[in-house]
């Protein structure tokens, strides 16, 4: 599986932005999806996952009731949409993959993609 993450930039404190992350290479719907981020100086942590038919979604508590992940496995993509964005939001955004969903929960996933860059201004 290939994945490419697209949709970052930059963006004001309290602004939108929605991240894309498309899926090549095997059948989309086997896997979980998730997305991770990762600023500077820090260690990479988890922002969600979705389970395969979508039925399911793991987020992490920094961004509850303000990031949502969706997926259309017909088009092989997955999606974040980012809301009320704060400066600690700014990162770098990476997708993943893997079959198994608590794989991409703990961030061992078997796929990951290339990052795209999220800043957010004060």
């Amino acid at each position: 599986v290939q994945l490419q993450a697209s949709g970052g930039g930059l963006v004001q404190t309290g602004g939108s932005l929605r991240l894309s992350c498309a899926a090549s290479g095997r059948d989309f719907s086997d896997y979980a999806m998730g997305w991770s981020r990762q600023a500077p100086g820090k260690e990479r942590e988890l922002v969600g996952v979705i389970k395969r038919r979508g039925g399911s979604i793991y987020y992490a508590d920094s961004v509850k009731g303000r990031f949502t992940i969706s997926r259309d496995n017909a088009k092989n993509m997955v999606y974040l949409q980012t809301d009320s964005l704060k400066p600690e939001d700014t990162a770098v955004y990476y997708c993943a993959a893997d079959q198994v969903f608590h794989n991409v929960v703990v961030m061992t996933p078997e796929y990951w993609g290339q990052g795209t860059q999220v800043t957010v201004s004060s």
